[in-house]
């Protein structure tokens, strides 16, 4: 399989030339349609349409963007524990088939217990995550089909659930997850097949790749991969440095003006120590910003020329990571950029190194 390219859409343009995160604000039609065609022409395989507890609603996004793309897929961040998991399967199942299978899912149980609380969820974020578990389990089995199937756990009792309409791609939808805490990993190991990681050192990535291995193989699974980070790319090195350096300004001035927040989360908390380690890893592996707005979200960097960029990745790649969700702080004109510059250098030396035979496992192929 090729190496599978991740973008992120947004639902309104951005404030600033230095954007962070891209789902909060409003929805603005013309902007979601130009930005989801944009990433069709640069070539994504799949877009991401994030969470939160006051963004728009992901599926309805999708739809819309679905309606106006004609191969782009779109990894839809869901959160369980708001719709019962046999109606969400029904609705997953609806989109795939809808949209001739042009659906991946992301599970996500929360950053914080504040966040949560914005949609009336008091349950702490453990138990979010054993919640997650028997959520995917029930959602799995309805996705099997044709039932009737019965449930009984903790937090779900199901009774002679079956659902009329199922996924067009078969067995499932690929489904993701991402997290450093004992009960992400616990979960993600049983009931996902792909492990989405925040850009760390090589060296780390390769330990907690190993490890998550081993937790998935206890379950009779084979595990995959991806990797979300922020290119900075220029002409040149001696111009991509600067550039880094005044998207760091920008939000520094964000967050002195916002008051900031500190890590929320274990990967937050892992992101910020690499951080106090060092600004640069691994050459190009760029960590100030990150520490700057709190480790939230996907903010580590790689910074370089494209050559350069897709050198650093393709590093990864040799780990086994099988697919990169790349986004940067100016959202449109950067997914052009990628499109014309980051992305083909990837392909190329990710089908090279596949040519080659480099070590790669098979389980390691993009999902």
């Amino acid at each position: 399989m090729p190496v599978k390219i991740i973008g992120m859409i947004g639902v309104t343009p951005p404030i600033n030339d230095a954007t962070v995160h891209i789902i909060t604000g409003g929805i603005s039609p013309d902007y979601l349609k130009s930005f989801a065609q944009a990433h069709e022409r640069a070539d994504y395989d799949l877009v991401l349409v994030g969470y939160t507890s006051q963004s728009a609603d992901g599926i309805a996004v999708a739809s819309y963007a679905a309606a106006h793309t004609e191969r782009l897929s779109f990894l839809i961040a869901h959160r369980p524990g708001f719709v019962a998991p046999t109606l969400m399967a029904r609705k997953f199942a609806t989109f795939d088939q809808l949209w001739n299978g042009r659906l991946a899912v992301h599970i996500i149980a929360g950053v914080s217990d504040v966040e949560n609380m914005m949609d009336g969820d008091a349950m702490e974020k453990p138990d979010r995550y054993r919640r997650a578990a028997e959520y995917l389990d029930v959602m799995h089995r309805a996705w099997a089909g044709p039932g009737p199937f019965d449930f009984e756990g903790e937090f779900y009792s199901v009774r002679a659930a079956r659902a009329d309409v199922l996924p067009l791609q078969q067995p499932h939808p690929v489904v993701y997850f991402g997290g450093s805490s004992e009960g992400a990993l616990v979960m993600g190991a049983e009931h996902c097949d792909v492990f989405a990681m925040f850009a760390e050192p090589l060296a780390v990535t390769a330990e907690r790749m190993e490890d998550f291995r081993a937790r998935a193989a206890k379950h009779g699974r084979v595990p995959r991969f991806n990797l979300s980070l922020r290119p900075i790319i220029g002409e040149t090195e001696d111009a991509a440095w600067p550039k880094a350096t005044h998207i760091l300004e920008l939000v520094q001035k964000e967050m002195a003006t916002t008051g900031g927040q500190l890590a929320a989360d274990h990967s937050a908390e892992r992101i910020m120590a690499l951080a106090e380690a060092a600004d640069i890893h691994d050459q190009r592996l760029w960590m100030p910003l990150a520490a700057a707005y709190g480790a939230r979200g996907n903010t580590t960097c790689l910074v370089g020329t494209a050559e350069q960029v897709a050198d650093a990745c393709l590093e990864y790649y040799k780990l086994g990571m099988g697919g990169f969700l790349l986004r940067g702080f100016d959202p449109l004109n950067d997914v052009e950029d990628y499109g014309r510059e980051l992305i083909p250098r990837i392909r190329a030396g990710a089908a090279a190194l596949d040519g080659a035979g480099s070590g790669r496992q098979a389980g390691d192929l993009p999902g």
